[in-house]
């Protein structure tokens, strides 16, 4: 387990952007090099834009991951008042943004 150690947070994904990575290599690979032609008809450049859509997707899964790992994240407390401005500011954007749409 100790293989796993710095991995420690969202594991899920991660398994989902190296599916998606293998997944979209894959079908990139296999669009790009294998004559694939049923009736006629081509089907290599759907296995490219899939596959291209794939990888794109695994950014989302990356970026979660990677988000998801940050250590030693500064306390709320010790941002000091700018913090506590940001947060009123925010919070009565929300409560407005709220208030328009529930008269809609």
């Amino acid at each position: 387990m100790a293989l796993c150690d710095g991995l420690s947070h969202c594991k899920a994904a991660l398994v989902f952007a190296v599916l998606m990575d293998l997944l979209g290599g894959a079908a990139l690979l296999v669009g790009v090099f294998a004559p694939l032609e049923i009736d006629g008809n081509e089907f290599g450049d759907f296995l490219v834009y899939s596959g291209a859509l794939l990888v794109v997707a695994s950014l989302a899964g990356w970026v979660l991951w990677y988000s998801g790992n940050i250590e030693g994240l500064t306390e709320q407390k010790k941002l000091g008042h700018i913090s506590s401005a940001v947060d009123r500011l925010a919070r009565n954007l929300s409560r407005k943004i709220r208030t328009i749409r529930s008269h809609h």
